[in-house]
């Protein structure tokens, strides 16, 4: 059973992200170090007694539609009730609409324990974060007064309707249409799919953001508007008011978190009210949609990545306690009666440390980057200049790195358990197949190395990612000057990647700078993953190094650094002479 790892993430918090130095240099609010910890002590508790346990059953049991009504698992609508109860969905809301006003970097720190708990769960209050900062942000006065109130507390929900079946990943190429209706709203008609809690029986209401085009917008992405749709129409006193023309046509049979409905939503087929078209509210200005929907999206990226970590820290976490449980053969050095536990076994103890070190280093990542976020809306304009570039530098890796690392742990954590792995009821296997969809939504993590290489390295023309791996040296420069054995060859293995980073990230603002996007783009993908690799071994190993209470964190970060950052050699090369073999053999996939 899961148990969410509090120590370890306060401690990512606090050491190395640097909500902890925010604090001290007194840029945390009324944040204290140890509000921090009751605060995630309780979120805890919540992630481990009451969502946890509902995992494997509502896996099982799956959400259901009964013409266009989804009913989601047993116990999942009386512990969504009891969480926003407790406030949790206020986390990082505005405080003039009830939020608790909360640093960004709690919120991802708390969502990654509900997330462990389930990611099914933890779904829909993620996208309805997004949705209060896009509304807060783009909003008319009287959108907002309206509606985020109720999203912040969670009693509604929202969602996100982008794609469609011949629009996936090129939004330019979606079809919903919304046309003025002359008093200030629009009628919207279209189809959405893959949308994400875009019905369910937990909340009364439920808010959709809409992608759509008005009748003279412009080709392509430029016009684009967003568009506020509710499920139930509100009236002039608050209440809830008359069905509105969108309904769920049909749930998407899924891999994985099956408690999540992912719904195909219809707007405007004149299935509820007089007249045909769902009712609308232009979010931000015409034409202008992407923006608006990017703040949501630049922010559930992040959330995405958290997922990663979330499915990794609770697939590491079953895999510990199997790997103590089951015996089988004698391991070196055993002494004991009959077969030895396989966590003695050296290669069950490599995987095991291979999962907990990956999910260490994406975790640092990904709160680094929520940091960077907080620390955006703080300081002069400069600062927050310097820290925005920041949060997008690292945005893209926090996704993809985190999501990749998550897929790939909890397939370790299969590998673990051997046959019973494969078994359903070992309760190994659905972190694989709950992990496997964060590396597609939300930007597959192909397009995240795209939005890096092209849109982040040039920033400031390359001074932000300058100064990124100038900090990433001075990690380093900190841990020559301790002459700590504990860390033996470490820092020799993460110089050496160190080198291997700046080496393609040279190459690559080169090849930028001379056109050659065919390279730029055939690199991307193992760029991307070069640099996280590189920036989670050297979080580890400051988080080491600012490590305290006897807990040892210098042998994990040991471990990584000798074991997992020489693939930095391996992956410059992929990203320096990959491109050319990759054009040659492409060829012969063209039909």
């Amino acid at each position: 059973m899961y148990r969410a790892p509090v120590d370890e993430i306060t401690h990512a918090l606090k050491a190395v992200s640097g909500l902890g130095e925010a604090i001290d240099d007194g840029k945390g609010g009324d944040l204290s170090v140890d509000l921090i910890d009751a605060i995630l002590e309780e979120a805890g508790k919540f992630a481990t007694d009451r969502i946890a346990p509902l995992h494997l059953p509502s896996d099982r049991q799956g959400s259901r539609l009964d013409d266009g009504q989804v009913t989601t698992p047993e116990g999942w609508k009386r512990a969504y009730l009891d969480w926003i109860e407790g406030g949790w969905n206020a986390l990082p809301g505005p405080e003039d609409h009830g939020g608790q006003g909360l640093p960004m970097s709690m919120a991802m720190a708390a969502m990654e324990m509900w997330n462990s708990g389930s990611i099914a769960f933890a779904l829909c209050p993620m996208l309805t974060m997004g949705a209060i900062e896009a509304l807060e942000k783009h909003a008319t006065d009287e959108l907002r007064a309206t509606y985020l109130e109720k999203l912040v507390s969670g009693e509604w929900t929202g969602t996100m309707n982008l794609t469609e079946p011949q629009a996936g990943s090129d939004l330019g190429a979606l079809k919903t249409r919304a046309e003025p209706a002359g008093d200030g709203t629009y009628r919207i008609f279209g189809q959405k799919i893959y949308i994400t809690y875009g019905e369910h029986d937990m909340t009364d209401n439920i808010v959709h953001l809409v992608l759509a085009r008005l009748p003279d917008a412009p080709a392509g992405t430029r016009g684009i508007s967003l568009f506020l749709v509710p499920k139930f129409l509100v009236n002039e006193d608050g209440a809830i008011g008359a069905r509105n023309d969108v309904f769920c046509n049909g749930l998407e049979h899924k891999l994985g978190i099956h408690a999540s409905p992912t719904c195909t939503m219809i707007f405007g087929d004149g299935k509820h009210g007089d007249t045909a078209g769902a009712i609308g509210w232009l979010v931000g200005e015409e034409n202008r949609g992407l923006n608006c929907m990017f703040t949501m999206m630049n922010n559930a990226r992040l959330a995405v990545g958290i997922q990663g970590v979330a499915v990794a820290e609770a697939a590491t976490q079953k895999a510990v306690a199997y790997a103590n449980e089951r015996t089988q053969g004698r391991a070196p050095g055993w002494d004991g009666d009959g077969m030895s536990p396989i966590v003695h076994h050296p290669d069950v103890q490599r995987n095991l440390l291979t999962m907990k070190t990956l999910t260490g280093a994406a975790r640092a990542i990904c709160y680094a980057c929520a940091h960077a976020i907080d620390m955006s809306r703080v300081g002069t304009d400069e600062e927050k200049r310097f820290w925005n570039e920041r949060a997008g530098l690292l945005t893209p890796i926090a996704k993809a790195f985190s999501t990749d690392i998550g897929s790939e742990v909890a397939s370790l954590g299969v590998q673990v358990h051997g046959g019973m792995g494969y078994i359903e009821e070992a309760g190994a296997a659905v972190f694989m197949r709950d992990a496997r969809i964060t590396q597609i939504y939300e930007g597959t993590n192909g397009i995240q190395a795209i939005d890096l290489v092209q849109r982040k390295l040039p920033l400031s023309d390359g001074a932000c990612v300058a100064a990124y791996l100038d900090e990433l040296d001075g990690v380093l420069e900190t841990l020559r000057a301790s002459n700590d054995t504990r860390f033996g060859e470490a820092g020799r293995y993460l110089e050496a990647a160190m080198a291997d980073l700046r080496a393609a990230t040279d190459w690559m603002m080169a090849k930028m700078a001379d056109g050659e996007k065919q390279a730029v783009l055939a690199a991307a993908t193992p760029y991307q993953h070069l640099f996280g690799l590189t920036a989670g071994g050297i979080y580890l190993v400051k988080g080491a190094l600012g490590s305290a209470n006897g807990v040892d964190r210098a042998s994990p970060a040991r471990f990584y650094a000798e074991n997992l950052v020489g693939q930095s050699g391996a992956l410059r090369d992929r990203v320096e002479q990959g491109a050319a073999s990759l054009a040659a053999a492409g060829q012969a996939l063209v039909a």
